[in-house]
Order: structure tokens, then C-alpha cells, then sequence
């Protein structure tokens, strides 16, 4: 058990090192050169690494752009009561969750060599939080589980999810990448399949984010850079004129986050700090894929033939990074409507979790531009807040009340939302 936890831990649970030597594996078994393997190794983790830290920079800029939002609307969550919370559920469940994972990821690679179903799920800490958010569940619908029928339940669940998920998005991985060379690994495939459906519904796939037509002198919103830049910065600075105007505690505790700097100003810097770590994203993913997908080729015709590595959201922004920004818009616009209704509606206070709402609304805008264009994005990424928003709500009040709900405020995800209801019908009939 001590070896399988360290293992879940610093492998699975260090995503640069599992693909890193997935990235090595791969260049062995095609029998490459002691450079080539240090090469593609070494660009394959720094590339990865580089993706972390353009997250890392966009996460700080979400950190000050949503507490500034909540000041404005006035929103104050109420806090929690009569729940483990995350420290003490890793204490008494964490075990069962990391073996779980463990047993889970060797289902995937074995319905992969065995299926037709051909992906193997390497985005190793969205494996972390979903088994622990599904653990949750079932804790909370049945009580105390025994801990081998709980890793059994959890390994298959997980092990099935990790090969069907990227299977049911690889149409429109297809038709997005222009081949088939790497798949979705994500938790934000339910909203992407969703923004994909509403996008051949209800937009013009001709009329592709991409290939805007605009006035020569408005030509600079067809660089991505920029168009991410204007729209946030936008955002950033309503908020910020009326954060200053504000006498409440919550306004002063932000506008002394500035220091010396104005904090209009400092808001503007935000927003250009996070077109910056959208930008930092796309370099670390063309590198990263430019490794991985060659090397991945030795596990394909080796261990698992034709396998495809299942991969971070991230992995899309490069083919269509207007969508991106379209679909987070759409996310925006449609997170203020369901804090609003959800709030004066039936009194739940929705935390809209920034970096849930940009990552998993990114992915939706890109499919559902792919299939609807810019209107296509745009409600992809509405169809991403309204997931997220109502979901909270069930999860919170409903299916995780007496474990993690603290967790599934800000770890659990479009995919988690959608399937809870079904991990908790399936708990209460098989315990």
C-alpha cells in the first residue's frame, strides 16, 4: 500500500513526470538515440511545465478578477457546516482513492489494448480530483464504506470513464485538429459535446471564429492576443471603477492588494497578465505535442497499436484561439445571469469558480465553434456556466453535504457535475 501510494502520488500525482515517461517509453521502444531520448524527454516536460506556469499566471489574474466581481454584485457565501472537509476525508478515505486512481489508470491502458476504444487518459490530476469527488459521493450516499469495495467500485468507474470520455469527443477532435493523432482528456467533455451539439443546432459553422471578417481598421481583434487583452481588460476595468467607489470591507481589503499602485491601473495589469499566461499556454502546448505525439508512437505500435494520448484542455487553444476567447465570454455572461437567478431565485449563493469556468468554457467555445462558429462558441461557453452553476448547487445541497462540499465548490468539474447523480444511483443500489 505504501509503495502504490507513493507511486499515486509523485506519478500520477506529478503530471510532468508521468508524461515524461510516457514521452520516454515511447522513444525507447522505437529504439531512438541516447540524445533523441534526452531531447524529446527533457523539451516533452519542459513544454508541459511551461503550460503549468501559463496556468499558474492566468490563476493568479482569476484570483483578483473574481473576488472583485463578487464585491460588485455584493455576493458573500455563507460558510459551510457539518461536513469532513478535504483534509479529513484524505485522512480517512485518501488511501482508497490513490489505489483507486492506480488500478483505474491500468483498467484504461487494458480496455485500450483490448477494445476499440484506443486512448489512454494522461491528464494525471484531473484523475486525482474526479476519483476523490466520486469517492465523495459515495461516502456521503452510503456512509462509512469498506475501503476494498470502495477502490473496486472507484477503479472501475474511473478505469471505464478515463476510455470512454475521450472516445465520445474524438469526432469533433478530429474535425478540430484536421487529424487523429491526440484525443480530449478532460473534464470538460460534457460541455464541449454540448457546446459542439447547440453550435450544428443553432450557429453557422461558416462563419468560423477564425476567419472573422472586420474593417481594416479593427483587423488587430484577429490576433488572439489582442482580442483576449481588449476583452479582459474591459471586464477587469468596469470592475474595478466600481470596487473604488465602494466603502465596504470586502472593496478596501481588494484595493489594498494594489499596495502603492492605483488600483485601476492594477486591474489593467491583471487583465494583460492573463492575455500573457494565455499566451505562455500556447507556446508550452506546441512543444509539449510536438514531442509527445512522435514519441507516443512507440506506446501505440508497441504496447497498446493505434492508442491516442488523451491530453489537457489546453491541447485546443492552439487550433482556434478566438474560440477560446468567445467561448470564456459566453461563460462570463452566462455565470453573472445564473449567480443572479440562483441567488434572488432559490437564496443558494453560486461560486464562480474562475479557472473552472475559463478552462472548461475554452474547450466548449473551441467545439462549438468548430461546428456553429462564433455563435457556437459563445453558447458553448453559456452552456458551460449553466452546467457549472446548477451543478454546484446540486452537488453542494444534495450529493456531497456531508463530505467534500467544500471541494466540489472549486475542484469539481463540468464532467463530475453531470455524472454525480449517476455515481450516486449506483452507490445506493450496489452497498
Amino acid at each position: 500500500m505504501n509503495v502504490l501510494t507513493w507511486i499515486a502520488n509523485n506519478i500520477f500525482g506529478t503530471p510532468a513526470i508521468l508524461l515524461g515517461m510516457i514521452v520516454l517509453i515511447g522513444l525507447v521502444l522505437q529504439k531512438k538515440s541516447t540524445s533523441q531520448l534526452i531531447t524529446g524527454t527533457l523539451k516533452a516536460v519542459i513544454g508541459f511545465l511551461i503550460i503549468n506556469a501559463g496556468a499558474n499566471i492566468i490563476t493568479s489574474a482569476l484570483n483578483i478578477f473574481e473576488p472583485m466581481w463578487k464585491e460588485v454584485f455584493g455576493i458573500t457565501v455563507p460558510p459551510l457546516a457539518g461536513y469532513l472537509g478535504q483534509d479529513a476525508f484524505n485522512a480517512k478515505f485518501g488511501s482508497a482513492v490513490t489505489l483507486a486512481m492506480s488500478i483505474g489508470f491500468l483498467i484504461n491502458v487494458l480496455l485500450a489494448r483490448f477494445t476499440k476504444l484506443k486512448y489512454i487518459y494522461l491528464t494525471g490530476h484531473m484523475m486525482f480530483w474526479t476519483t476523490s469527488i466520486f469517492a465523495g459521493i459515495v461516502v456521503n450516499t452510503v456512509g462509512n464504506v469498506s475501503f476494498w469495495p470502495l477502490v473496486i467500485f472507484l477503479s472501475i468507474i474511473m478505469g471505464l470513464y478515463w476510455t470512454i470520455q475521450p472516445a465520445l469527443t474524438q469526432p469533433f477532435m478530429r474535425k478540430i485538429t484536421k487529424n487523429d493523432q491526440i484525443a480530449l482528456g478532460h473534464t470538460s467533455a460534457s460541455v464541449a459535446l454540448l457546446g459542439a451539439g447547440l453550435g450544428k443546432l443553432f450557429g453557422n459553422k461558416e462563419n468560423d471564429a477564425e476567419k472573422l471578417k472586420v474593417p481594416k481598421g479593427f483587423e488587430f481583434i484577429r490576433d488572439s492576443n489582442v482580442i483576449t487583452a481588449l476583452t479582459m481588460g474591459v471586464l477587469f476595468l468596469i470592475g474595478s471603477l466600481i470596487v473604488v467607489t465602494q466603502g465596504t470591507p470586502g472593496a478596501a481589503a481588494l484595493v489594498k492588494q494594489a499596495g502603492q499602485q492605483n488600483f485601476v491601473i492594477y486591474s489593467i495589469i491583471q487583465s494583460l497578465t492573463f492575455a500573457g499566461g494565455i499566451a505562455v499556454v500556447l507556446v508550452g502546448v506546441r512543444m509539449f505535442i510536438g514531442e509527445l505525439v512522435p514519441a507516443f508512437k512507440g506506446i501505440a505500435t508497441k504496447i497498446v497499436p493505434g492508442a491516442r494520448p488523451a491530453l489537457d484542455a489546453p491541447v485546443l487553444y492552439p487550433y482556434s484561439p478566438n474560440a477560446v476567447t468567445l467561448g470564456f465570454l459566453g461563460t462570463l455572461i452566462g455565470a453573472v445571469i445564473w449567480l443572479l437567478v440562483l441567488g434572488k431565485g432559490i437564496g443558494y449563493v453560486f461560486v464562480p469558480t474562475m479557472i473552472v469556468l475559463f478552462f472548461h468554457g475554452a474547450a466548449a467555445g473551441v467545439f462549438g465553434n468548430a461546428t456553429g462558429g462564433v455563435r457556437g462558441a459563445l453558447l458553448g461557453g453559456f452552456a458551460t456556466s449553466t452546467i457549472v452553476a446548477w451543478g454546484q448547487y446540486l452537488m453542494v445541497t444534495n450529493l456531497i453535504t456531508k463530505t467534500i462540499p467544500d471541494t466540489a465548490m472549486w475542484a469539481a468539474d463540468s464532467d463530475m457535475f453531470i455524472l454525480g447523480p449517476i455515481i450516486k444511483f449506483l452507490a445506493q443500489i450496489l452497498f
